[in-house]
Parts: C-alpha cells; sequence; structure tokens
C-alpha cells in the first residue's frame, strides 16, 4: 500500500531530509520513523529501568563504538584527552 503526503510541510521536510543524508525519500522518511519509535519506545521504559537502559544502549549506542574497544579499560591519560585536560588541569 503506498503512502500520500498531503502536507506540503511534509513534503519539503522530506525532501531536505532525503537530500542532506544523500538518500531517497523514503529512506528518509523510514529512518525518521525508525528512530523515533526507538525513542518512544525508551521513554515508554523509564532509563532507571535496567532493560530500557540496556536497549537503548544496544541501538544506540553500541553500534558507534569502534570494534575492540567495548569493554576496554581507558589509561588515565585516554580519560584526560576525552574529558579535554591539558598538562594544567583543564
Amino acid at each position: 500500500m503506498g503512502l500520500n503526503i498531503k502536507n506540503p510541510e511534509v513534503e519539503q521536510l522530506a525532501t531536505e531530509v532525503a537530500l542532506l543524508a544523500q538518500e531517497s525519500k523514503t529512506e528518509a522518511i523510514k529512518q525518521a520513523l525508525l528512530e523515533r519509535r526507538t525513542r518512544l519506545l525508551a521513554r515508554k521504559g523509564t532509563p532507571s529501568t535496567r532493560g530500557g537502559l540496556r536497549q537503548y544502549l544496544e541501538e544506540s549506542v553500541w553500534p558507534y563504538v569502534p570494534a575492540g574497544e567495548l569493554g576496554r579499560t581507558l589509561t588515565r591519560q585516554e580519560e584526560d584527552e576525552i574529558l579535554g585536560y591539558g598538562r594544567e588541569g583543564f
């Protein structure tokens, strides 16, 4: 079944997002809906619940961590670099 968008603002947004992402309007809309669904489901289970937090990490964070980095302990120097600390401590 096809989707017929009758709202000019929605049509324009779909066009802009598709161009920015260099993908089809269909793919842009699909990705937007998938991302929104993930956010709504995460909101449903509060972040304080282990299941909701774990699902959020598995779907939205861990896929972007480079292979071999998950679970690795950082050195003090690596932590300082991430936090932006220099030799002067700031």
